[in-house]
């Protein structure tokens, strides 16, 4: 558990630099959220012989993205933190083509810590997340774009959400006679991930 953590809050810190580096340049952005590195650290002689170390954050601690996906965490919206948090969602949700999203961003200011990160089931580019792919449905379905998502010129989503879901319904009612096709629910996505101690 200890190396999927660090892997994926070092992949969603990866993202993060390219977002940085795309968005600082622009005027009126000011600072980007910065996700802290975690290290593992190997203690032999110890009973629990892996653990993770990272920057101790002093502060006001803060969720700006929740974790079952399905709760809309409003405090996010009234800060700066929080807004630019949404717009990196958005940002990596776009350059993944939705194929990827980071999740459960939380922190101090703009230094964040212990992310998750959602993919599709295939995973992406041979990375798989540690959230349910329904983060992904419900973050395309629940993100509102702010004067942020308009800076770095991403697409609004409920749009291309709409255009999607018109389209699966001009598909069903084309389908010949519909009422007898076999219907498929799929299986429930699993429970989103328990807290894991930073030592195992």
């Amino acid at each position: 558990f200890v190396i999927q953590e660090c892997y994926v809050q070092n992949t969603a810190r990866e993202y993060a630099k390219i977002y940085a580096a795309e968005a600082e340049p622009l005027e009126g952005f000011g600072e980007v959220p910065e996700i802290i590195p975690i290290f593992l650290v190997h203690r032999p002689a110890n009973n629990i012989p892996y653990a993770t170390v990272e920057e101790e954050l002093v502060g006001e601690f803060v969720k700006y993205s929740v974790r079952d996906g399905k709760e809309v965490n409003f405090l996010r919206r009234e800060s700066e933190a929080g807004q630019k948090c949404c717009t990196f969602q958005h940002w990596v949700y776009e350059k993944t083509n939705g194929s990827l999203l980071v999740t459960d961003l939380q922190g101090v200011g703009m230094k964040l810590t212990d992310v998750g990160i959602a993919t599709l089931a295939k995973g992406y580019k041979g990375f798989k997340g540690n959230c349910s792919i329904s983060f992904i449905e419900q973050f395309r379905a629940l993100h509102q774009c702010n004067k942020y998502c308009e800076m770095l010129g991403l697409k609004s989503l409920r749009t291309t959400h709409q255009k999607q879901r018109k389209a699966t319904f001009i598909k069903s009612k084309n389908l010949p006679n519909s009422s007898t096709l076999k219907k498929t629910v799929p299986k429930k996505a699993r429970e989103p991930r328990d807290f894991i101690s930073s030592e195992h």
